[in-house]
């Protein structure tokens, strides 16, 4: 069978990122009611009074990889133009469904305006993925990159996907350091115990020991040739992105914000934990990720909270990042879960692969 007709990164790509454009449109999924006006009448609206340039770029950005994405995947299968046609028809429907559903929730407003961007930035990346998208993503030069450097298969595009998941998780400011599966806020629930400094220091520094040898596992399981570079540099590169997203969402201040006392000892423990299981065969290796990324977890949801963060996100303003906030959350919250499936499933190809 030909690489083309074995690669499915593409296709897991687009489907991730279309469930995660669906959720951070209608976020936050509730109060949904009926107001009695007509759904369809957004379409013939007039301009509108109050917008920004914010407003557009953001629109039409958030719909480029989705016509990118999408056009790779069906020119693999399709003719050029054919694949152009469907990718743009199936982008201009979500959108359309995206708006009409807008119209029964409170707080959120249909727009043309919003329509028309959207396939504007669905038409553009529909285009560069005519363009490129196949030879960077499906069988191309990237596919071959991939799987010179990364375990193949489906286990391997899965766990790409995984990472890529991680690493959006640090744009939430409002979790510690790598304190991922946190269903507290998801489900309504208080906080199992009083914030106390001395304990929240060992707990966070457990937890983010935990999540980075696990993270660490995961990566290094990804890696085909290079076990210790990969975990490194995914680890870094999630540092990178959390004070990115700190400088960016606190109006440039708290960049380091993640850098407590705990947090700093956890990564440091963390990344010697991960150096000395190194030693330990893959199946080992794999059990103690799996291991550990429960042990953070349910720590991550034992923890108190911390008034020190909740002080530090009183500069916060979410305006238009609101949908974005509530995407990130979400995805923090489920992550681990999705990566003990993961772990569970990549069993199927240990023994194609070196310990």
């Amino acid at each position: 069978m030909s690489a083309r007709a074995t690669a499915r990164l593409p296709l897991y790509l687009a489907v991730v990122y279309t469930l995660l454009a669906l959720y951070g449109s209608l976020f936050p999924f509730s109060g949904w009611r009926t107001t009695g006006a007509d759904p369809f009448a957004f379409l013939a609206a007039a301009w509108p009074r109050y917008y920004t340039d914010f407003d557009l770029v953001a629109n039409a950005a958030a719909y480029l990889p989705l016509g990118f994405l999408w056009v790779a995947v069906l020119a693999a299968r399709l003719p050029a133009l054919a694949a152009l046609a469907l990718a743009l028809l199936g982008c201009g429907l979500f959108s359309f469904g995206v708006e009409y559903g807008q119209n029964f929730l409170p707080g959120r407003v249909p727009s043309n305006l919003d329509f028309a961007c959207n396939l504007a930035g669905a038409c553009l990346g529909a285009l560069a993925g005519l363009r490129w998208g196949t030879q960077l993503l499906d069988g191309g030069r990237l596919h071959a990159w991939r799987e010179s450097h990364f375990l193949g298969g489906t286990d391997g595009d899965r766990g790409l996907v995984l990472l890529a998941l991680w690493w959006l998780t640090q744009l939430n400011p409002e979790t510690f350091l790598f304190g991922n599966g946190n269903l507290r806020a998801l489900l309504g629930l208080p906080a199992a115990l009083e914030f106390e400094a001395g304990q929240f220091f060992e707990m966070e520094m457990i937890t983010v020991t935990a999540h980075t040898l696990a993270v660490g596992l995961i990566a290094g399981r990804l890696a085909r040739n290079r076990p210790v570079l990969l975990p490194c540099a995914v680890i870094g590169a999630a540092l990178l992105v959390k004070s990115f997203a700190l400088l960016v969402l606190m109006q440039g201040s708290h960049g380091l914000g993640w850098l407590t006392p705990g947090a700093a000892a956890g990564l440091l423990l963390g990344m010697a934990l991960w150096a000395g299981a190194l030693k330990l065969g893959l199946a080992q290796r794999q059990a103690l990720a799996a291991l550990v990324l429960m042990l953070a977890t349910a720590l991550a949801n034992l923890m108190p909270d911390n008034p020190y963060l909740k002080e530090s996100l009183r500069v916060w303003q979410q305006g238009h990042f609101l949908n974005f906030n509530g995407l990130t959350r979400l995805v923090s919250s489920l992550w681990p879960f999705l990566a003990l499936s993961w772990l569970m499933l990549a069993r199927r190809t240990n023994e194609r692969c070196p310990p």
